[in-house]
């Protein structure tokens, strides 16, 4: 099937998807929300200076960023964003850091685009649809 052709789900095949052998397959981009939270381990407790070092590389990389105070959510494609979270280890190695814990929540959908801010703001209008509560 060459670049131009329908695959039968309806898909056109737009991006490329790395083999095990190396090899580039072409087939569909996958656009995905992540969320990231790097732990640099064996480091003390002041932990800030690690931290903003990956959000640096994250924004290098051109991804859309939101940094949260138990990590940081991306947006983008599949591959430039785990190809940020790799540069992520690596800087954070760099600093002296022997040990990386790392966890990834991965969000991706077929049916439609959806952005981070569209995450955040369907849960805020529904907040907004219920009754007032005494504080």
């Amino acid at each position: 099937m060459d670049d131009h052709q329908q695959r039968e789900d309806g898909h056109g095949s737009t991006g490329g998807i790395s083999t095990h052998d190396g090899s580039n397959q072409k087939g569909p981009t996958v656009k995905v929300i992540v969320d990231l939270c790097v732990v640099p381990i064996g480091v003390g407790v002041h932990l800030a200076p690690y931290i903003a070092a990956c959000e640096t590389v994250l924004t290098e990389a051109s991804l859309k960023i939101q940094l949260h105070p138990n990590g940081t959510a991306i947006e983008g494609e599949w591959a430039p964003v785990f190809q940020a979270i790799e540069a992520c280890h690596q800087a954070v190695h760099a600093m002296g850091c022997p040990r990386v814990y790392t966890t990834v929540k991965i969000n991706t959908r077929t049916d439609r685009d959806q952005t981070l801010e569209d995450k955040v703001a369907s849960v805020e209008a529904l907040l907004q649809q219920l009754p007032e509560r005494d504080q």
